[in-house]
């Protein structure tokens, strides 16, 4: 039966009605997926840590460029973040767990035999956190990431311990790659108190931070 264009039957208007509401609650798989953290109690959205003025910069920095002077010799850039797809955030978890796995750990003093902070790249397969972030940034940069988004930063760990990690400046807020920890995290979500980190600008002049990084919390294995 062929119904008259201008009339619009009660069964139509019900079918409208429920398909208007389901589609209201529904999110395509693309905006699913550009949702890198979920709003809920166990999942804090990431966000990026306030930095202040120039501070002091760690002595361990200080001898890497001494000892590797191309490294340092970099030019002053505009600040920039990575922007999160998939395919970068797949990038930083391999990254992440490659170093954590081919890296032995080894305290400082254990490995160069004094208690002068040591930063080096892991020339013989082991170190201490500073040798996990310095290889990671350096990973990540021959993979196409900007150094101005990889930023070595100092922390106070759970046990209120001193510790490196590596901040990356993403489009969705500030993430941690942490050898304590294979999962990549907001720096939010580590419970760690952030002393200082790199500029983006120049690597070689560190910021102050003096915030507390949230509470720890873990992400879902499919975050």
């Amino acid at each position: 039966m062929q119904r008259s264009p201008g009339v619009l039957t009660s069964s139509f208007l019900l079918g409208l009605v429920s398909f208007l509401g389901a589609s209201s609650l529904q999110v395509g798989p693309a905006a699913a997926q550009s949702s890198l953290f979920k709003l809920t109690s166990t999942r804090p959205v990431a966000s990026s840590a306030t930095v202040g003025g120039s501070t002091s910069v760690p002595y361990g920095w200080l001898d890497f460029c001494h000892r590797r002077p191309k490294e340092c010799k970099v030019p002053a850039l505009p600040a920039t973040s990575v922007k999160l797809t998939a395919r970068n955030m797949s990038i930083l978890k391999g990254i992440n767990l490659k170093a954590n796995r081919s890296i032995k750990p080894v305290s400082n003093y254990d490995h160069w035999g004094t208690m002068m902070d040591h930063w080096d790249y892991p020339t013989d397969g082991k170190g201490d956190c500073k040798i996990y972030a310095l290889y990671k940034r350096k990973l990540l940069q021959e993979a196409g990431f900007p150094r101005q988004a990889l930023l070595m930063t100092v922390v106070r760990d759970l046990h209120n311990e001193g510790h490196t990690i590596l901040t990356v400046k993403t489009d969705k807020g500030d993430l941690v790659l942490d050898n304590l920890v294979d999962e990549i995290r907001p720096w939010n979500a580590t419970g760690y108190y952030f002393l200082k980190r790199q500029s983006q600008q120049n690597p070689n002049v560190w910021v102050s931070i003096d915030q507390r990084g949230g509470t720890a919390k873990r992400l879902s294995p499919n975050s």
